[in-house]
């Protein structure tokens, strides 16, 4: 068996430089060759997963099909490369101290002191490896998060020294994607920052192979000579990174200025295919030319940060993008929806979208929001929470079960529409303890919900603790709002929709995980479809 390459994506200067897009984007260049590719994110943070991050510290959480609580990265992994991630693409300094104490609790390092290096160090090393020893990928990227220098990714960054040693020549190299600033007073790019930066990562011990250089303008001949001489690399190792109108640019821009082909020069790999981005610019084609335009309503209570929704608003542009039209999506902060404010901000929309969520704050805003797309024929989509909503709405105004509500936000409601699963009634830990990952849902015959899948068994991603409550199912049923969509398993209820209405579903899950370049969700790509008609029909 070949051996597996390893490539390592460092960052310096500062962080948010797109360390992720630089990862996917190789892979993604290296994948449209032939060549069989994952990339994992090390997270230098001490949380053990992101499952419990607020999503304004940290954006979204993204869940893979075994159920991982990772970070926000994964999911451009998946959304470029089509390829499902795992447990196993996310490691944190939390998951890595975890694992090495418990080895210490039960004597597996007989007696040894137990230290950063060897102990830590080696850990990470096999948690780098498994993905690569599987036999499943010919390269494994690891993206490494934080910037060089940082206090809390020395041990990843010396982890990275040691296994280059181990591995070899020609079968890992490391690129460091970096900041070259433009000061405007001197009009012009300034190249110390990340010659300070690689002699940083020389210090630990580390060569950059090659230098990913994010700018706002054109890097001069100059500058990329300057750059590979101070910095120790080859001048065609210099690559520019400049500012793109999207991040689906990025990886036509990593082919013309030659990062796989470097890549694989220095693995010592053949070079003797064109990447096969057929399909990719396809759907850039689409994207960038739209015949239509709609504008969606995101309504959710973290909508400041565009990260928190980060897969919603990427299945935007996939769903877009298949239906050639614009989708320009207004973020409507549910905290601050009154009846007033709604009419005036919600009837100038083509759809709504209540989005996903945890706890109390906001709630009352999204009822509204429900209840004005269910009695005005607006498209509505809920999520996960936005699904639980539309229930509780009904039950309130159509059932005038006035108090109607779901225990994690009220626990002495009379009328628990949505309330906790048994099995999580005695859980005090928060992390890793909901309903997640891929689990069935079968679809009714003859519903919106199945002519959208086109079939009636499917498999979706969860990342929830409260369920539709069956006690209330013939009530609801009565009221117009049917339950589509049954867990076969369990028997809870996973998908709602709405009798005589033109485009009315909430589901339990989360579809926008599962939405890439290469196949879009056919519920957004749907939910776009109605919201097209719908503007249409109203002008």
């Amino acid at each position: 068996m070949a051996q597996t390459k390893y490539i390592f994506v460092t960052g310096g200067v500062s962080s948010s430089l797109g360390k992720g897009i630089i990862a996917a984007s190789l892979a993604k260049l290296l994948q449209a060759r032939g060549y069989r590719t994952t990339i994992q994110k090390l997270d230098p943070y001490i949380n053990v997963d992101p499952g419990t991050l607020n999503p304004y510290e940290h954006g979204e959480c993204f869940v893979t099909e075994d159920g991982a609580e990772t970070d926000l990265d994964l999911g451009h992994y998946e959304r470029f490369l089509n390829v499902n991630t795992s447990q196993a693409n996310n490691v944190t300094t939390g998951k890595i101290y975890q694992s090495v104490i418990q080895k210490e609790r039960r004597g597996e390092f007989l007696g040894k002191t137990v230290q950063v290096v060897p102990h830590i160090t080696n850990e990470i090393k096999e948690r780098i490896q498994i993905l690569g020893k599987s036999g499943d990928y010919d390269i494994v990227l690891t993206e490494i998060g934080g910037t060089v220098g940082d206090i809390e990714s020395l041990p990843y960054i010396e982890a990275v020294r040691q296994l280059k040693w181990d591995l070899g020549d020609h079968n890992s190299l490391v690129i460091h994607l970096t900041l070259i600033p433009y000061l405007s007073a001197a009009k012009e790019l300034k190249t110390k920052p990340t010659q300070h930066s690689v002699k940083t990562l020389m210090e630990s011990g580390i060569n950059a192979d090659i230098l990913v250089c994010r700018t706002e303008h054109e890097l001069s001949d100059d500058i990329r000579r300057k750059l590979a001489q101070f910095c120790n690399v080859k001048q065609e190792a210099v690559i520019q990174s400049i500012d793109a109108s999207t991040i689906y640019d990025v990886p036509n821009l990593m082919l013309e200025e030659g990062l796989d082909t470097i890549t694989l020069k220095k693995l010592d790999l053949p070079d003797d295919t064109v990447p096969d981005l057929t399909q990719w610019n396809q759907f850039l084609q689409r994207h960038k030319n739209p015949t239509a335009e709609v504008t969606i309503g995101l309504i959710g209570k973290y909508v400041e940060l565009q990260d928190s929704y980060k897969s919603i608003l990427e299945s935007f542009i996939h769903a877009g993008a298949e239906n050639e039209v614009k989708v320009t999506i207004k973020s409507i902060h549910s905290e601050f929806l009154d009846v007033d404010h709604q009419n005036s901000v919600i009837s100038s929309l083509d759809g709504i979208l209540v989005a996903p969520g945890f706890g109390e704050r906001g709630i009352e805003g999204k009822i509204e929001a429900v209840r004005y797309a269910r009695e005005n024929n607006l498209p509505f989509f809920g999520i996960c929470l936005g699904m639980q909503m539309a229930v509780i709405e009904l039950a309130r105004n159509v059932l005038n079960l006035k108090d109607a509500n779901s225990t994690e936000m009220d626990d002495c409601t009379k009328n628990p529409v949505i309330d906790i699963m048994e099995n999580q009634k005695n859980i005090t830990q928060m992390g890793g303890t909901m309903r997640l990952g891929a689990w069935d849902c079968e679809l009714k015959e003859g519903s919106l919900i199945e002519k959208v899948y086109g079939k009636t068994h499917i498999s979706e991603r969860h990342r929830h603790r409260y369920e539709y409550n069956n006690a209330y199912q013939e009530q609801l049923e009565a009221a117009g709002l049917i339950s589509s969509g049954i867990n076969p398993q369990t028997k809870l209820v996973e998908v709602v929709e709405l009798k005589d209405h033109p485009w009315f579903i909430g589901v339990q899950y989360h579809p926008e995980y599962k939405s890439t370049v290469a196949t879009p969700h056919p519920l957004f790509i749907d939910f776009i479809r109605a919201a097209k008609v719908f503007s249409q029909k109203r002008k």
